[in-house]
């Protein structure tokens, strides 16, 4: 497997006072210099630009990171140019090992007013995707419903719903331990779409933003985008995420059956002109990268 992966290691310098001084305003950097990791799966399935560890791994199931083994086990795959952009990551069909990148400084956490965006591509046929639960991207350092971020299909008889979950630590979202079925829709921390834009043959652009988190207050915002418009959002929840990020983890796949490209995270809510920019550009994330 190709080592091809930049690795960066960011300083950052802050000038003493100037948060005090009258009418300073703190310049908020471009989605190039927010970028803090990216796969393009042209040349591989490690990290083109890392600011953690670029490398890909896989373990034999959710519960088994002891047993975790650099590379991609079998059934997954890189294919060159058959991405949205050059190569693509391929799932054949639902597995049990599980693949990942490790999140600790690749998905940039902060202890207090945490913000960021993910990118990426996905392909699937709706048809074909197996029945019940699939998670294409996941990340949390414990489990989907504590401290994490997904994106969903879930295949049912009559449709396929898309949907971005954000769950908080389970303790604040869910404190009373209520059954799924005990919670109103409109209380579960979900953003649903039914009828999204994905086909066999057609890839769509998926982000996902999220700000004002661990800020202690009901104030948090996520927001779902869908080939560059925003399709749904959360708003007005208390979003804590205590992460111990060296357990965070990056997720790909998880039972998922399709393609995954030029994935992307950012150390910031991109706006919406941003998200709608980045999907626009003609050889994806490393055509920002080369700016």
């Amino acid at each position: 497997m190709s080592r091809f992966a930049t690795v960066v290691i960011l300083v950052a310098v802050a000038g003493a006072g100037c948060s005090s001084v009258p009418g300073f305003r703190s310049r908020v950097p471009s989605p190039k210099e927010a970028l803090t990791f990216h796969a393009s799966f042209d040349r591989g399935s490690d990290a083109d630009f890392a600011v953690g560890d670029p490398w890909i791994y896989h373990a034999p199931r959710m519960d088994a990171w002891d047993e975790t083994a650099p590379g991609l086990p079998e059934g997954v795959h890189v294919v060159p140019g058959e991405g949205r952009f050059g190569g693509a990551l391929r799932f054949e069909q639902r597995m049990d090992p599980v693949v990942f990148y490790r999140a600790e400084d690749n998905v940039p956490w902060a202890k207090e007013n945490w913000s960021g965006t993910v990118s990426f591509w996905l392909r699937a046929d709706l048809e074909s995707l197996p029945e019940g639960f699939c998670d294409p991207v996941q990340i949390t350092p414990r489990g989907w419903n504590d401290a994490a971020f997904f994106v969903e299909f879930e295949r049912r008889a009559d449709r396929v719903p898309f949907r971005l979950g954000v769950y908080s630590d389970f303790r604040v979202w869910n404190p009373d331990n209520r059954k799924w079925d005990e919670i109103p829709p409109e209380e579960r921390p979900l953003v649903t779409v039914d009828g999204p834009p994905f086909g066999a043959d057609r890839w769509t652009h998926v982000a996902f933003t999220w700000e004002r988190f661990n800020t202690g207050a009901s104030n948090g915002i996520a927001v779902l985008y869908l080939d560059g418009a925003q399709v749904g959002a959360l708003t007005g929840r208390r979003q804590t995420f205590t992460w111990k990020v060296a357990d965070a983890r990056l997720l790909l796949g998880v039972g998922f059956e399709g393609w995954i490209d030029d994935l992307a995270v950012f150390n910031r809510a991109l706006t919406p002109e941003e998200i709608a920019s980045i999907r626009r550009l003609p050889a994806g994330i490393r055509s920002l990268r080369s700016e």
